[in-house]
């Protein structure tokens, strides 16, 4: 047995990153093993592993492209299971409790929970050749070579069971924000990578609903208040599969949602439009509210360590986690995931220090959306250089345009979905708009009742 690189490739985790990872892995390694100490079967429930799973999940349009290349025919099976799709640009998004101005973007946003989403992958993932996950064992520490210079496999624990250890050509780590390669790095000898963190004490309640007619949200898909400095307290509220809905509430910088029903409807009633709570008040509650907590957005710079172990990658939010209001995490996998495969097409083991710089330039972009985002609130305690003043007084501007204007709107979100890179938003065309339009919001939300989507189409 072997591939065109190596034997056998093994990920750590197996949620999004690590599932993507095996995919293009199987391309190039005669087996793939994907470890995980959750049972990896067929459920659609949310795993212990993932506690974000409960939550609303984003994946954004540049996402749904690369699993529409990676797994052929996947965007279509989903519709054709019911998962409910959309238009992003003509969601129902509010910022800074004004409405924007609806535009067909032409990009797909898929709304399935998070579980139904991952386990879809899953299923494509177990189907192939080569790849076999190894659940139910925790992950205990990696194996090197005696100089510490390459990993060659992983030691694992099985629960109710022994030890064991899986030799490995490649060892690929996607545990998520709780990676140990810093601490592993440690022991091998090797400096633990330099950490970005940004403090925004986000907390998600979430709560199930399903709706006695849908035509209340007159044919749209979500509604979306999004925080921001003016109106902190957001939520997000989306259509999913089995004819059900999910709320998540978002609160900043320490505000929260209680997750007790009264003190939650209580928490939508003060939302910077009334949309949501007309939707949810006659609607049935499926379940008690939940919460989650995300303490900060954290970026771990391999890429500027001066030595790294051979054979041992990271990605995922192993190597930056992302704040989740911005629905980033997933697609900057899947992004990853293909620098991944276009490094093993060179025919060769990825060489690390590489790869890690490669995906450093990957993280870049989304990584200054959300964290120019998150500092735009002023109790953040963090740096911020004069680019991101300027950027964020100019996004400022532009949000207020796209109250107004359905192109500004819609280059916006492309920008959001990480489809068109953020020069678009620089465009001299984009620039003249912003300024004929920006400034203060258009109109109180409450005077800008929703217009259908048949109407609008």
């Amino acid at each position: 047995m072997g591939g065109n690189v190596g034997d056998r490739a093994v990920v750590l985790g197996g949620s999004m990153a690590g599932l993507l990872a095996a995919r293009v892995l199987s391309e190039s390694y005669g087996e793939v093993l994907v470890v995980d100490r959750d049972e990896l079967g067929e459920s659609t429930a949310a795993r212990r592993g993932v506690p974000q799973g409960r939550h609303v999940h984003g994946l954004l349009a540049r996402g749904q492209q690369i699993l529409e290349e990676l797994f052929p025919g996947f965007t279509g099976d989903a519709v054709a299971a019911g998962i409910p799709t959309g238009d992003l640009g003509e969601l129902r998004w509010y910022f800074n409790g004004v409405r924007l101005e609806p535009a067909p973007t032409g990009l797909v946003c898929v709304s399935a929970a998070r579980p139904v989403l991952e386990s879809r992958v899953r299923a494509r993932v177990a189907a192939l050749p080569g790849v076999r996950f190894v659940d139910r064992c925790d992950i205990t520490g990696l194996t090197t070579t005696p100089d510490r210079r390459r990993v060659t496999g992983v030691r694992v624990h099985h629960h109710g069971g022994s030890p064991e250890t899986l030799e490995a050509d490649l060892v690929v780590d996607a545990t998520g924000r709780g990676s140990r390669t810093p601490v592993w790095l440690e022991e091998f000898g090797y400096r633990r990578p330099e950490e970005e963190r940004i403090r925004i004490d986000l907390t998600y309640t979430t709560r199930h609903y399903r709706l006695p007619d849908e035509g209340v949200l007159n044919g749209d898909l979500s509604i979306n208040p999004v925080s921001s400095p003016s109106h902190p307290r957001g939520a997000f509220f989306s259509r999913i599969e089995d004819g059900r809905c999910v709320l998540s509430l978002t609160g900043v910088l320490g505000d929260a949602a209680p997750a007790e029903p009264e003190g939650f409807l209580d928490f939508v009633r003060s939302l910077p439009v009334p949309d949501v709570y007309e939707v949810i008040k006659d609607a049935e509650p499926l379940d008690d509210p939940v919460s989650f907590r995300y303490p900060a957005s954290v970026r771990r710079h391999y890429e500027r360590l001066p030595d790294f172990p051979d054979r041992l990658l990271v990605l995922g939010d192993a190597a930056c986690s992302f704040n989740p209001v911005y629905g980033q995490g997933m697609t900057v996998a899947a992004l990853e995931a293909l620098t991944l495969r276009s490094h093993l097409a060179e025919g060769a083991p990825p060489r690390p220090q590489r790869f890690l710089k490669d995906i450093a330039a990957v993280i870049d972009v989304p990584w200054n959306i959300s964290a120019g985002g998150d500092l735009a609130f002023p109790q953040i305690e963090a740096p911020r250089p004069l680019m991101v003043r300027m950027m964020n007084a100019y996004m400022a501007r532009l949000q207020a345009a796209a109250t107004r204007d359905g192109a500004v709107t819609r280059t916006f979100m492309r920008v959001a979905g990480l489809v068109d890179p953020p020069q678009a938003l620089m465009a001299p065309g984009m620039m003249l708009r912003v300024l004929k339009s920006g400034g203060s919001p258009a109109a109180p939300a409450a005077s800008r009742p929703a217009v259908p989507a048949a109407a609008r189409r």
